[in-house]
Parts: C-alpha cells; structure tokens; sequence
C-alpha cells in the first residue's frame, strides 16, 4: 500500500526555511525524489478511487497535481516556491476545479496536511444551479453533511459566506444557512505521523468514499 515517504515531507520543510532559487535549484534531486512520491501516491489513491466513483477513469495523477511554483505576479511574498505539495482529484484535472467538486489531498509538514473536498468558489452559473438544487432539495444536502460518518471525519462544512440572503431567495428559507455558501468545501487536518504512516492511504481512501455524495450532489446540476 503507498505511503509518503519521510523524505518527502523533510524536504518539504527545509525548502519552507530556504525558499529561494539557488537553494532549489542546488536542491533539485530531492524535489524530483520528492515530486515523483507524491505523485505515486496521487496515481494509487486515484486507481482506487476510480473503483467508487468510475467518471474519474482515464485521469492520471500528473494532470492532478498542482506546480511547486507560485505565481508571485500580484502577491506580496515573493517566495517562488510552495512548502507544500496538492493535488485535486477531479473530472478533467485540475484545470476542471471550476466546472466539478472534487477530492483533494495537501502534504504540507507541521502538521498542516490536508484531505478534503468540494467545489471552491464555482462559478456564478454553476453557484446559482447548486442554490437552485438546495432550494428544491436542501434536505438531501442536509442529510449528506450530517450524516454521523461525514461529521465524524470532516465535521461542519466550510467555505465563504454571504451575510445575507442571495438574491432571489428569502431570508427565512429553511436552508438559508446553505443557500449563503459561497464555496462548499469540507476538509480534515492530518499530522506528520499520520501522513507517513501505513495507514494514511487507506485513512484517504475511506475519507473520500464518505465524501462521494456530497460532491455527487454538488456535480448535479
């Protein structure tokens, strides 16, 4: 079963202390090692994953995962690298995040490793066809995100909010509290230990089993 490896988190973390090009580039085997890790375990979660949610046949984890490259054009912090590895797990790849909720897996070390899920800032047609969806069928929605397994690994559901109704809907809909996402994210922290532990690829794999209907009714519209 694949793991990530030790190294690949330790290089993470020195590159965190030392991002900048000389070091990267005097570094680069490492992140080659470090990159193809990753990327190995991208390609096993998603060869099982496939085995529950079969629209994703056909991805491969190189059109998943995210450049260590920042675009540092408009940012403050001119960092030029991310201490971070992603990648998003979703219907046409990770250039698809607009169109399709997803599954999303992030090994940063610190203990700021992240598996989640969702749709992140749709679109404003795609918004407005899954607050029309809600405002037909929030209880199913409702029933997805509280269900005791969802809750168990992910807890509340995350995202941007308006402080108001949207347009359109009335402000005691009863599933205004839903129809104000702006974004439908539900995500889980994991440590270190967990993430290069033997246990870390099948502690995804149920996470995004549980986390299928959830997008399914998101991807419905």
């Amino acid at each position: 079963m694949k793991s990530i490896s030790k190294s690949t988190l330790e290089f993470l973390s020195d590159l965190k202390i030392n991002n900048y090009r000389d070091w990267f580039q005097q570094n680069k085997a490492r992140y080659e090692d470090a990159r193809s890790d990753f990327e190995s375990f991208v390609q096993a979660l998603l060869d099982e994953i496939i085995t529950f949610d079969p629209i994703l046949k056909g991805l491969e984890a190189r059109n998943c995962i995210y450049r260590i490259y920042r675009d540092i054009r408009f940012s403050a912090d001119k960092s030029p690298y991310k201490s971070h590895m992603g990648a998003v797990i979703v219907r046409g790849g990770r250039n698809s995040t607009g169109r399709y909720a997803g599954y999303y897996v992030h090994v940063e070390p610190g203990d700021e490793s992240i598996i989640g899920g969702g749709a992140y800032m749709p679109p404003s047609p795609w918004l407005s066809a899954i607050r029309d969806k809600i405002s037909e069928q929030g209880e199913e929605l409702a029933d997805i995100i509280n269900d005791r397994g969802f809750a168990a690994v992910f807890g509340e559901i995350e995202g941007e909010k308006l402080k108001s109704a949207p347009k359109g809907y009335p402000k005691d809909h009863p599933f205004i509290g839903l129809l104000r996402y702006k974004s439908f994210l539900a995500s889980r922290t994991v440590t270190d230990r967990e993430v290069v532990s033997a246990d870390f690829f099948s502690l995804t794999v149920k996470a995004f089993k549980i986390m299928k209907p959830f997008n399914d009714f998101l991807n419905e519209y």
